[in-house]
């Protein structure tokens, strides 16, 4: 399905970053990874190997990155913004402005400046994917964790605006928003194994259960292929029904 397409994961070490490389590498794409992290060289090395990519760019810039993931290939089909922040939980009274402005620094300005850098080289090829990996929980809402879910909400509504901006040059943006999801970043290991906590948390899961990594790397994938060419500025929930 993605054969001879060029796609770049960014933070992808994090939250479905892994789960998204395997995909699309299995689906025939040629995957560029992302990773301020990998200046640690054991990381680097162990990602290579566990999801079997090679192509692997760590600067922190955002336009270094796409400089960087250019320089590999000479074109980018598909960008997956990939990005993550603790959703710290606390009441309005007890929440940080510096938290609130770091939330926003990694969730919105910074996939913000990236896709800049990248938008010139899309015009240029006449086409693009970009694919934002929000949240649900702007969507419903989310009580105590106000911060988070405004600043997942900006991003969602970037998605929305950059689909207008770009569709005249056949560039589709969208957004996958997930909640409840099993992966490292939001559900460790160790919360999935407290019972009480799994509990409580299906209790608000019409389907009464966490979603798999591998169920949005799915839709990344179909986001990023040609079966979604006329698909452009949504925001697509992904929660078992929680929305």
């Amino acid at each position: 399905m993605l054969s001879g397409k060029i796609i770049l994961i960014t933070n992808a070490t994090h939250f479905v970053g892994p789960t998204a490389a395997r995909t699309l590498k299995a689906e025939g794409a040629t995957v560029i990874c992302h990773d301020s992290d990998f200046d640690n060289e054991q990381l680097r090395s162990d990602f290579e190997k566990e999801q079997g990519v090679s192509d692997l760019v760590e600067a922190s810039n955002p336009a270094d990155v796409i400089t960087e993931a250019l320089g590999l290939h000479g074109r980018i089909d598909g960008i997956i913004c990939n990005d993550a922040f603790p959703a710290i939980r606390a009441k309005i009274e007890d929440a940080k402005a510096d938290d609130m402005r770091a939330g926003l620094e990694a969730l919105v300005t910074w996939p913000f400046e990236l896709i800049g850098a990248a938008a010139p080289k899309m015009k240029e090829q006449g086409a693009g994917k970009i694919v934002f990996v929000t949240s649900a929980a702007p969507i419903r809402g989310l009580a105590n964790y106000t911060m988070y879910a405004t600043a997942r909400g900006a991003t969602n509504a970037l998605t929305k605006s950059l689909s207008l901006e770009l569709a005249p040059n056949n560039i589709q943006v969208n957004a996958i928003a997930p909640n409840y999801i099993e992966n490292p970043t939001y559900f460790p290991p160790e919360l999935l194994a407290n019972e009480e906590a799994m509990n409580k948390m299906l209790k608000n899961i019409p389907m009464n259960r966490l979603g798999k990594p591998e169920e949005v790397a799915a839709l990344i994938a179909f986001a990023v292929s040609d079966k979604c060419n006329y698909v452009t500025g949504h925001v697509i929930p992904i929660s078992g029904g929680w929305v």
